[in-house]
């Protein structure tokens, strides 16, 4: 009888850290200041919500270090579910996952993506969303073929892409910025203040993405809080250190006059080919967002795969490339049809960020709150890592998630609805639930 394939313990700390620092450092960073800084009265308060947004950032990683150490398991955020909640709430949290939260993420990148490259080179009406479906389709491939490639290339396209960045980081610092307008000193209401945070937490996403590693991640109870810290560490640097290099070239006023901060910074400091520059950067960045995204998704199909007999096919593990061949290939195609409903609205990215929103924090509050119900529920579990201040730091991320999740019913509008009636259309997925779950085995988890 044939030994069905499992997941490998083939990525170094290295690696993870270089994946984690590639889904989050993406296009949101070129987009979002401007935002950020039309929502704060100065320039003190613009650095301070980065800063702030940095710090959430890290407590939730404190957060999924003690649960992802504890509990390593390719599935992620759907075994941590599994095992507070039960196999109920897991599979709506996989089936939200499949057909809103992550595909709605490679749908949003793809379309920021394709913005870019139709600026390179134009294909007409439709040439963003040509350019998203088909880097969609390549990407996928790609980690299809296997995991040592998607890792080579995410590796290479990271580095590429954090250089960008320090780039910009010391043109800003340390170019000219000659004469920037006077700040109009404005007191900004607690819900600007609030919108300021929405986009920051946005721009930081993709953290939580390192919790699908653990099945695949060397001594993964020991290494996993090393993956999340540092590598948070990294996202918190690096975005303060830009937006205080776009500041001083730019100054207040001059971001809240443009949305391309970046590449308005370069053509001040370098002349007409800094915007050039600039693009180019942007599409390495969306590259490095794309394939992690993507490489992360395919593997909370194998998760669900055990619990839901209907899926059984999807959670084959392909032993020669080392992948979920088959969740890889499922999750393209809902990204593509996705694809193809945002490219009738007027913002394709902006319509799947709303659509994203609302089920992406109400499943994150979950998460925080099973640091306390797993704690609970195994009081003589030896933890290999717990998480600082408990239960201080938990109950600022439950309290974050919940002020978000709060905004995003709020403000998202119809998409963010559509987002919700899907996730409710999943209910009678349960139906199909195995009496016992079915093991997949993983050699890293629990």
């Amino acid at each position: 009888m044939s030994v069905q394939a499992q997941p490998q313990a083939q990525l170094s700390v290295f690696d993870a850290i270089v994946i984690t620092v590639g889904l989050v450092v993406g296009v949101g960073i070129f987009r979002t200041p401007s935002i950020v800084a039309a929502n704060v009265g100065s320039e003190w308060m613009f650095i301070l919500v980065w800063v702030v947004g940095g710090l959430v950032t890290l407590v939730g990683a404190l957060c999924y270090a003690e649960l992802s150490a504890a509990h390593p398991n390719a599935g992620g955020e759907y075994h941590f579910l599994s095992r507070a909640y039960g196999r109920s709430v897991a599979m709506m949290f996989g089936w939200a996952r499949c057909t809103v939260i992550q595909t709605g993420a490679i749908a949003a990148v793809a379309f920021m993506l394709g913005d870019y490259l139709a600026q390179l080179v134009p294909l007409g009406p439709y040439g963003p969303a040509l350019y998203a479906a088909l880097s969609v389709i390549v990407f996928t491939g790609v980690n299809v073929i296997g995991t040592a490639q998607s890792k080579t290339l995410q590796i290479t396209i990271t580095f590429i892409e954090v250089g960008a960045v320090v780039a910009i980081i010391l043109f800003g610092l340390f170019g000219s910025s000659g004469e920037t307008a006077a700040v109009t000193p404005i007191a900004p209401e607690t819900a600007a203040l609030g919108t300021a945070m929405i986009f920051v937490l946005l721009t930081y996403g993709g953290w939580n993405e390192a919790a699908y590693l653990t099945g695949e991640l060397e001594d993964a109870p020991r290494n996993i809080a090393k993956v999340l810290t540092i590598g948070t560490a990294i996202l918190v640097t690096l975005y303060v250190l830009v937006n205080v290099a776009l500041l001083s070239i730019l100054g207040l006023e001059g971001l809240r006059g443009t949305d391309a901060v970046a590449t308005e910074m370069m053509r001040v400091v370098a002349g007409p080919s800094g915007s050039l520059i600039v693009t180019l950067a942007i599409v390495v960045a969306a590259l490095s967002t794309l394939n992690a995204t993507i490489f992360t998704g395919g593997r909370v199909f194998y998760a669900m795969a055990r619990d839901v007999r209907i899926m059984r096919w999807v959670g084959v593990w392909d032993g020669r490339g080392r992948t979920p061949a088959n969740g890889q290939l499922a999750q393209g195609a809902i990204a593509l049809a996705l694809i193809a409903l945002g490219t009738i609205t007027r913002d394709g990215f902006k319509a799947m960020v709303d659509y994203t929103a609302p089920v992406f924090w109400f499943f994150l509050l979950m998460v925080g709150f099973a640091v306390f119900v797993l704690r609970w529920r195994h009081p003589e579990r030896t933890l290999p890592y717990k998480v600082p201040l408990y239960p201080v730091t938990p109950i600022i991320f439950c309290a974050t998630c919940g002020y978000m999740l709060w905004s995003s019913v709020m403000y998202t509008g119809v998409a963010g609805l559509i987002g919700l009636a899907v996730l409710a259309a999943g209910t009678p997925m349960l139906l199909f639930k195995e009496k016992e779950p079915q093991p997949l085995p993983d050699p890293a988890g629990d």
